[in-house]
């Protein structure tokens, strides 16, 4: 028996390994630019919501900010920062030139929206600078920011329910945002009465 065993097992010493084909392991695709600071944002929101106090907070708020701030193109970033400039200097028409420039080469930017909404309230039109809120907020849904800008331009023109309903937006994202509880308080009692 071994006799017949040992010319095979011979035989299979002198045959080489078949090769196996190495088929490699499938890679994940690289994330743009875009992807990581969604997935960056994700979790920023997700520590937001459990920050333990406002200090903490407002150390997330700022790298949320920061990642918004990274969306924009150099050239509507430049128009942006132009836009910014004039409305700090009180000529919003002329701010209104640079950021309907910047949305015309980035319209997918919440930010810009944001801004020339800020613009148009400072030139007396509430209802166009609300539709530019409302657009900001279609691209970002969980922009703090431009819901309290919504809150503050709804409570202006006497909307106290909405502007109350935009705050409680704002704190459901950011719960510890600066000044947020006694703003949750002053609009629940115009909105709602004393009885609160």
């Amino acid at each position: 028996m071994r006799l017949l065993h040992a010319p095979v097992l011979l035989l299979l010493l002198a045959v080489p390994p078949l090769a196996v084909a190495q088929t490699p392991l499938p890679q994940p695709a690289p994330l743009s630019p875009a992807e990581m600071r969604r997935a960056m944002m994700d979790q920023l929101f997700g520590t937001l919501r459990e920050a333990g106090d406002e200090e903490s907070a407002a150390l997330i708020e700022l790298r949320i900010r920061g990642l918004w701030a990274q969306g924009a193109s150099p050239a509507a970033a430049l128009l942006l920062r132009r836009g910014q400039r004039n409305l700090q200097a009180g000529v919003p028409e002329e701010a209104l030139e640079d950021l309907d420039a910047a949305l015309t080469l980035q319209d997918d930017y919440a930010e810009a929206w944001l801004l020339r909404a800020q613009a148009l309230a400072a030139t007396g039109e509430p209802a166009a600078a609300a539709r530019d809120i409302q657009q900001a907020l279609r691209i970002e849904p969980r922009h703090f920011i431009a819901l309290q800008a919504l809150s503050a331009l709804q409570e202006s023109v006497g909307d106290a329910l909405g502007a109350l309903r935009s705050h409680e937006a704002v704190l459901a994202l950011h719960p510890r945002i600066r000044g947020g509880q006694e703003r949750l308080r002053e609009l629940r009692r115009r909105a709602l009465g004393d009885a609160t």
